[in-house]
């Protein structure tokens, strides 16, 4: 690429310090590997082994740092402290993004559709939650991403330890009704929804939980989705102004439930998402005409607008 020289030295964000430091890795090796590819001068960056100081040195960061630390605001801001211009979302619209009770209130104060929820702790009257909900129900940390802590409860009795496996991850845990149907996720780029990815996961698997998501390889992805094309443009229509509603910009994905009447449900939104092998905006992106260094580089020259 001719012109990758007016993207100046690049820090690719990586690694950190939260439960999804692995697969961080992994994307930004695979980020780092395309940049180069595509001719940008191009250094990875772990802000776990390096001080944060030390970004002062570069001219613009590729964030592929998920979970903590790098998908709720910490990072963009030290970034924006630097004035260092950066891909994705900005500061509160990360913050927002990595909380699943902020992001639901937000969705449903702009009325969309969002599963019912429940707030728990060690006090809650757990038979209370469930005459609220119903059974199944999941359980999840409510600043945790890829999955992790995260529970199906088909029985009032196994409550209780789904709960303690989640607070192990977060001091914050909810209860979400269960919505029974297909799951979808739609990944954005640059104002645009792209084509909607149907998630199968193999009859084995309550849901398309870490191990699904990074380490097996029989989850079959549907693109196309399977949805009609009216239904197709309803959930990407809808997905947007979800990720929009909660301040996201640049890049990201949206995870969406359709039940069995048809009727579409937002479950949580990703503004740092996965860009290895086994990820799904390059899945996305792809099936509109972006090969994986492509796709680096249009998400990296968000870098060259103040979108933020």
């Amino acid at each position: 690429m001719s012109n990758a020289s007016k993207f100046g030295k690049v820090a690719v964000l990586l690694g950190g310090k939260s439960a999804e430091r692995e697969v961080s890795l992994n994307s930004g090796k695979a980020v780092l590997e395309a940049l180069i590819r595509s001719g940008v001068n191009a250094e990875a960056f772990d802000p776990q082994q390096r001080s944060v100081t030390e970004l002062v040195h570069y001219d613009r960061a590729f964030i592929v740092l998920h979970g903590r630390g790098g998908e709720d605001g910490q990072i963009q801001g030290v970034l924006e402290w630097l004035n260092l211009p950066y891909t994705g979302t900005g500061v509160q619209g990360s913050a927002i993004g990595m909380d699943k009770i902020k992001t639901k209130q937000i969705w449903l104060g702009s009325n969309l559709p969002t599963a019912p929820y429940r707030i728990i702790d060690q006090d809650t009257d757990l038979d209370r939650v469930i005459g609220d909900l119903g059974l199944p129900l999941i359980i999840k940390p409510v600043h945790e991403g890829s999955s992790v802590g995260m529970s199906k409860v088909e029985k009032a009795e196994d409550l209780a330890a789904a709960f303690a496996k989640a607070s192990q991850h977060d001091a914050l845990v909810m209860a979400e009704k269960w919505i029974t149907g297909s799951e979808y996720t739609i990944s954005i780029l640059n104002g645009q929804a792209l084509p909607v990815i149907r998630l199968q996961p193999p009859a084995d698997v309550a849901f398309y939980d870490y191990d699904a998501k990074y380490l097996r390889n029989d989850v079959e992805y549907g693109i196309p989705s399977g949805l009609n094309d009216a239904e197709e443009q309803q959930l990407q229509a809808l997905s947007l102004t979800a990720f929009q509603a909660v301040g996201a910009s640049g890049w990201g994905r949206v995870d969406a439930m359709q039940d069995q009447a048809g009727n579409f449900w937002l479950l949580e939104v990703n503004t740092v998402p996965g860009m290895t092998s086994h990820s799904l905006v390059p899945k996305a992106a792809g099936a509109v005409g972006y090969d994986f260094d492509s796709l680096c580089v249009a998400i990296l020259e968000q870098t060259l607008v103040d979108e933020k």
